[in-house]
């Protein structure tokens, strides 16, 4: 038995949030660049909040800050990623989403290494880095907010996708998301690696590929439906056969009823006509 075809309208249906995720993180990121492009507006923060910063570090601030980037370095980050996959895989014996998940860190790390090279942005002052010329890449986006907030808008959105019901659980890792990827990125510019605009539009590019990620997600449950549809109930799923099926029961139930009671309206009959 073949699956019915999808239709336009359930295709739309289904991958709408995901295209509005995508133009949102494209059209910030697109005005992030612009805005770095002219030297105006966000972008003319960036210096002397990168200046101010530096000069206002402290010694227990700059180790925990320095501890928060390298966890979500190149180093480090692939390995909590693969972590955070295997022990997924282990629990709910799916492939699905942790293939996802790696998809996404894979996909963000591309686009990190393609937008460096073609904005090809300096990174601040040397002098200004905490350790002075520790970073040589180019600066726009900012490869660790982007890493930090894909793994957890990614992992947010699947734990979301998997138990809509657990609300106060969803609102503690949102609340922690949201604490995770300000911490990075303010450690990134504290630590005089990053401008305000870089950490922002790295932001932004994870925002596109988590419309990536719903888009692939959507489209799945979407299949799945069509390949096993959900039973209706039983209402819904009577058709007119049973709709006269159920009719010539109850018929031939009171044809039966009226036969038990024929004899004893014959013999009372009868009686009467004796009498």
């Amino acid at each position: 038995m073949t699956s019915p075809r999808l239709r336009p309208s359930e295709a739309v249906l289904a991958l709408w949030p995901a295209v509005v995720l995508i133009l949102l993180g494209a059209g910030g990121f697109a005005l992030l660049l612009e805005s770095v492009n002219e030297g105006e507006y966000l972008s003319a923060f960036d210096q002397p909040l990168v200046e101010w910063l530096a000069d206002n570090r402290t010694d227990t601030l700059t180790t925990v800050l320095t501890f928060v980037t390298n966890m979500f370095g190149s180093l480090v980050l692939p390995i909590i990623v693969a972590v955070i996959a295997l022990v997924w895989w282990r629990v709910t014996k799916s492939w699905w989403h942790p293939a996802l998940l790696v998809g996404a860190m894979l996909l963000s790390t591309g686009l990190s290494n393609l937008l460096k090279h073609l904005i090809s942005r300096d990174r601040p002052d040397a002098t200004l880095m905490v350790v002075p010329g520790y970073e040589t890449t180019y600066s726009f986006p900012s490869g660790h907010t982007i890493g930090a907030t894909t793994l957890v808008l990614v992992v947010s959105y699947l734990l979301w996708h998997d138990d809509a019901q657990a609300s106060w659980r969803l609102s503690l890792w949102s609340a922690a998301s949201v604490l995770i990827i300000a911490t990075v990125a303010f450690s990134r510019m504290y630590l005089g690696f990053h401008f305000l605009t870089d950490v922002l539009a790295g932001a932004c590019v994870a925002v596109v590929v988590l419309g990536v990620v719903v888009g692939a997600e959507r489209w799945h449950d979407l299949a799945l439906e069509h390949r096993d549809p959900p039973a209706r109930s039983t209402p819904l799923a009577r058709t007119s056969g049973d709709a006269v099926g159920t009719y010539e029961e109850d018929l031939a139930a009171r044809w039966d009823e009226d036969d038990d009671d024929a004899p004893a309206s014959r013999e009372e009959d009868e009686g009467a006509r004796s009498q």
